[in-house]
């Protein structure tokens, strides 16, 4: 070997081999590689200017292949509405104004920052995402034991008990279909977030009462949302954290 020592020509190869090895990171230098905390904010004040509206749930169904079997014993839903005194019973008394006691929230899966599901899971087909605290599922590893059903304090998680496909009016494309024995949720819109896109329900919302954004940046919408207003959580007590909020 000329020109290069062995023991030079050694270390080279070693720094080499590292550099080869380390992970590539598709989006350095930007907010996707920073530990961000995504959340959801629900302002119920303008939910009850449309009542009747399920904008959000149609889209969300739709962009998430969720099927529709008729029947609210297979009911598979990532999103949708109870009354607030269902929704929030430790926030209920005799003297609440009446347009907010029936009135409709609009519900989803919290994405705990203590998530009960994630810890009960045999599979790890549960867990939270380190890098902005995202609760995700992955539908191979799920065996559908229903422990994560059982952890969750909100009802946040469906089941299906007979293959969804055959249920599913319209396939949309980019995002997987389940099969039976699979529990799903919803997932903020993880692979809409991957493009830069908004979840679909805070975009098909039409009076904007649904507010997403990253509750470590001072100059979020929905940080700001926050700070300048009441705001309430499901069931605080349990110590789960949920991190969709309701401005009531």
């Amino acid at each position: 070997m000329t020109g290069v020592g062995r023991r030079e020509f050694l270390k080279i190869a070693g720094t080499a081999g590292l550099v080869a090895c380390a992970p590539v990171r598709l989006f350095a230098n930007t907010a996707a590689t920073q530990a961000r905390r995504l959340a959801m904010v629900v302002d119920l004040r303008k939910c009850r200017e449309k009542k009747d509206c399920t904008l959000c749930i149609s889209a969300c169904h739709k962009t998430h292949n969720v099927p529709d079997f008729g029947n609210a014993k297979d009911e598979i839903k990532w999103i949708w509405k109870e009354p607030f005194e269902n929704a929030f019973p430790d926030q209920d008394h005799d003297f609440q104004a009446g347009l907010l006691k029936n009135g409709p929230a609009v519900l989803l899966c919290n994405h705990c920052d203590a998530p009960p599901c994630v810890s009960v899971c045999p599979t790890q087909a549960t867990w939270k995402r380190e890098t902005d605290g995202l609760v995700m599922m992955d539908y191979h590893r799920c065996i559908g034991c229903r422990y994560c059903m059982a952890a969750c304090p909100y009802g946040s998680r469906s089941f299906n008990w007979r293959d969804p496909r055959p249920f599913i009016k319209e396939i949309t494309d980019g995002f997987p279909t389940r099969t039976r024995g699979v529990v799903e949720k919803c997932n903020f819109c993880e692979e809409r977030l991957a493009q830069g896109q908004p979840p679909a329900c805070v975009k098909a919302c039409p009076v904007n009462a649904m507010v997403f954004g990253d509750l470590r940046d001072p100059g979020s919408p929905a940080r700001r949302l926050l700070e300048s207003n009441f705001s309430i959580r499901r069931k605080p007590s349990l110590g789960t954290q949920p991190q969709v909020f309701y401005i009531v």
